[in-house]
């Protein structure tokens, strides 16, 4: 028996459709896979943050410890970033570097200054801030205290490269840091690398310089904390890609009773 066109159409028509219902079966199937791995993933990522700040303020809350003990976290490896810390040494401020910052809505600089300690090593304290007109030494002499100091403040982790490609390039120059290059203050102050402790502790509020300035306390413990936002999106996305299946599939029922 011959074959009519007709039959030819819905003999090749019914694989055609076959595939093209596998293939959005395969997509709607990996789409929600991957919307559900982004909204689980996001929640781990909640759940460490959450960890994360709570380890930040009992460290904000701990007692000082003595410089050799944080020395001692780094050097076996551990985080020492936000531990509090008591320093004794003597400031070198004709060494002072800038960091650009802003601090209560004011534009000006952090002030890094090598602190010589008693075994001749050197480590680089963030004495605070200074408005930026008062970058100069001079504008804020009474601020430079002279002789043995002891601060407390928060050890601070360096940074191996530039954050971001959007953070401009430090102006060594001008003294200007846009990130802290712990590498480029050593280099540029002609201190030996290899008596530069490897990381910085930033003063507490609890240190007051005559004059006013630099202003110790500008540590910033505001970490950004968005990830259940992003795990309800991500979750609503997957909700809203399964009911649209479902809604098409009950309209195709419906079409064809």
């Amino acid at each position: 028996m011959a074959t009519t066109p007709q039959h030819e159409e819905t003999s090749t028509g019914r694989p055609r459709r076959t595939l093209r219902t596998v293939a959005t079966v395969v997509g709607i199937l990996v789409t929600l896979a991957v919307l559900l791995s982004l909204g689980t993933w996001q929640v781990e990522r909640l759940h460490w943050k959450e960890a994360l700040l709570a380890d930040i303020a009992e460290r904000r809350a701990a007692d000082p410890v003595p410089l050799a003990e944080v020395e001692t976290i780094e050097r076996d490896g551990g985080d020492i970033e936000y531990r509090r810390v008591s320093v004794t040494g003597t400031f070198d401020h004709g060494k002072e570097r800038h960091f650009f910052a802003t601090f209560q809505g004011q534009t000006g600089f952090y002030v890094y200054t090598p602190m010589t300690l008693a075994d001749g090593r050197v480590l680089f304290v963030n004495r605070g801030f200074v408005p930026y007109e008062m970058k100069d030494r001079s504008t804020r002499e009474a601020g430079e205290v002279s002789g043995v100091q002891t601060v407390t403040g928060f050890a601070r982790t360096r940074l191996d490269e530039k954050p971001s490609a959007i953070v401009p390039d430090n102006d060594l120059g001008k003294n200007i840091f846009y990130w802290k290059d712990l590498s480029a203050m050593v280099s540029t102050t002609g201190l030996e690398a290899s008596q530069v402790l490897p990381f910085f502790v930033d003063v507490d509020a609890s240190v007051e310089n005559a004059g006013g300035w630099p202003r110790g306390g500008v540590t910033q413990f505001d970490l950004p904390n968005s990830h259940l936002q992003y795990a309800v999106t991500w979750y609503g996305l997957a909700a809203a890609l399964v009911a649209v299946v479902i809604g098409m599939w009950f309209r195709g029922r419906r079409s064809q009773g």
